[in-house]
């Protein structure tokens, strides 16, 4: 009786400053000649570079998401001012009337 035993590879995880550092010298050299380096896959590089990309575009939708949420709490700010005025002055008006 013969059993297989099965080769598991152990997945390996990088911290994000590696990815980093492993980007940076794809960007230098290319992806190929990066992950040769490294002793990576190509598209594990690839990968990672655009992750990082969808990443950097995420960070400036939610930039300019937080911008216009101030800019639309302060013109409600504004407005419920306006209408706090506007409640005085015409329950001024409708006293003197009487």
């Amino acid at each position: 009786m013969t059993t297989k035993i099965k080769s598991s590879k152990i997945r390996q995880r990088h911290s994000q400053q590696y990815k980093t550092e492993s980007l940076a010298l794809a960007e230098k050299v290319g992806v190929p000649t990066a992950a040769k380096q490294l002793g990576l896959h190509e598209c594990q590089v690839y990968s990672w570079r655009s992750k990082a990309r969808l990443s950097q575009e995420r960070s400036a939708v939610e930039e300019r998401l937080l911008v216009e949420n101030v800019r639309l709490k302060r013109q409600l700010a504004e407005q419920a001012e306006e209408l706090a005025i506007i409640k005085k002055a015409a329950a001024y008006f409708a006293k003197s009337l009487k």
